[in-house]
């Protein structure tokens, strides 16, 4: 796993110390900052996420014990960090894992979708989605 995921209890935590915000719009961004730039022959439109205001590419990648890394990226930096919450939530599972998972329940402990533009949030959603489809289509792999 890259430096850039957070558990998603951390991102809590470190949301609450923050307390306002603007200190956590400039903490998402940093996290931004820290992900993983994706292969340029990997932003593609077979990757894309649509429903995103910015572009946004991602792709998941079983590993050979059956956990599954998301790799993704952005051209915006808050969407880079957003990337990166979900990385927290959802990358080095299973894909039974992922499915199991309440994504919007696990987002809205950091109470991020009253804060963000409505455009940012069905993007955020969109990428939910995405990652829900790629690990429903991973499940049956070996």
């Amino acid at each position: 796993m890259s430096t850039a995921v957070h558990s998603i209890d951390e991102l809590v935590d470190n949301f609450e110390l923050l307390g306002d915000w603007e200190s956590r719009f400039g903490y998402l961004i940093d996290l931004g900052k820290e992900l993983p730039p994706m292969e340029s022959a990997d932003q593609c439109e077979a990757n894309r996420v649509h429903g995103c205001q910015a572009q946004v590419w991602l792709k998941l990648v079983p590993e050979a014990d059956g956990r599954i890394t998301i790799i993704a990226d952005s051209d915006a930096f808050i969407v880079k960090g957003l990337i990166s919450v979900l990385l927290a939530v959802y990358s080095g599972k299973t894909a039974g894992e992922i499915l199991a998972t309440d994504g919007e329940a696990e987002l809205a402990r950091l109470d991020l979708a009253s804060h963000l533009s409505p455009t940012r949030k069905n993007g955020l959603f969109a990428m939910v989605q995405r990652v829900r489809e790629l690990a429903a289509g991973t499940e049956d792999m070996p």
